[in-house]
């Protein structure tokens, strides 16, 4: 099918869309309308027989790489699914804390054990602001004080599964548009000109995270091992379990050796025996990132975003 991008651009430039954003967008639109599935074959994929556990970290870790680090939590989800029409992260999980309460602890806590104001932030969405911010308002104030603390996801528009243009929403043109989903960091980085302020700043250094994600803290063993290994990117996995079975797998893709995930929706139904097979498939993404800000910066440079 033949659609033109032209409608969404010109609707997205219209909300002030940052160009990072529509450039993002346009490229998976253009995979959509060429009728791109974004399968990926068993035997287009290979297992990832290994990986560096963080018990074999011989590195000692150094708190002082604290100065260049910043705390990036994914908060731009909702929890309509539990019966909460506000961020999933404000939902109670002990007692009267709620997610974010839990994770705002957190860092007050880190920061007190180590002597360092390790900088926080979020990745809120337009659905997620507003309840977000007003939560730090009332009961963490000192955070919400700090510079920098939101960074605005971006959003796009929804289409007409027809038409493939921007579909409308007359008594309420706020349904026109969707969050993009996490994969939209680095385009809000840029597009927020966040990741600018962060190099002027000094950051070197992103450990990212899912806001109802307790367990995902800063462990500066494994910063300094990212540091030291002077690598991009590292994603921290765990292995599957039967119960994991179901979800999205690493795996390495043939035609260039990268290491690529596969989730269940990639998956066609002849594969999903492979796909759920946990002592072939091991691992697992926790969706913990670290990113090298500056390396960021550089391949953004060199490719135009």
């Amino acid at each position: 099918m033949t659609a033109s991008f032209e409608p969404c651009r010109a609707k997205m430039e219209g909300d002030g869309v940052s160009q990072a954003a529509i450039s993002a967008f346009e490229s998976s639109f253009k995979l959509l309308v060429s009728g791109e599935s974004g399968m990926i074959a068993e035997s287009s994929i290979s297992s990832v027989p290994e990986l560096i556990s963080t018990d074999d970290i011989e590195t000692a870790p150094d708190a002082a790489l604290l100065q260049e680090t910043v705390v990036l939590k994914l908060n731009g989800g909702l929890g309509t699914g539990m019966g909460l029409d506000k961020a999933k992260s404000l939902l109670k999980v002990k007692g009267d804390d709620t997610f974010l309460d839990l994770t705002a602890k957190q860092v007050i806590a880190m920061r007190e054990k180590f002597g360092s104001n390790v900088k926080f932030m979020l990745m809120n969405s337009f659905s997620t602001s507003d309840d977000t911010l007003a939560f730090f308002g009332e009961k963490y104030p000192e955070l919400l004080k700090e510079e920098g603390l939101e960074m605005l996801q971006n959003k796009v528009p929804k289409l007409d599964a027809t038409t493939f243009e921007p579909a409308t929403c007359e008594s309420n043109p706020q349904n026109e548009w969707c969050p993009p989903g996490h994969g939209d960091l680095y385009a809000a980085l840029v597009g927020s000109g966040s990741l600018d302020k962060l190099l002027a700043g000094g950051y070197k250094y992103m450990f990212v995270s899912n806001s109802d994600n307790l367990g995902a803290t800063l462990d500066t063993k494994i910063l300094t091992h990212f540091a030291t290994t002077d690598a991009p990117f590292m994603m921290e996995c765990c292995e599957r379990t039967e119960s994991d079975k179901k979800g999205g797998h690493l795996c390495i893709r043939n035609e260039d050796d990268q290491l690529i995930l596969r989730e269940s929706a990639m998956c066609a139904e002849e594969d999903e025996p492979a796909f759920q097979d946990v002592t072939k498939h091991r691992f697992f993404n926790t969706n913990n990132l670290w990113i090298r800000l500056d390396k960021l910066k550089e391949i953004i440079d060199k490719f135009g975003g």
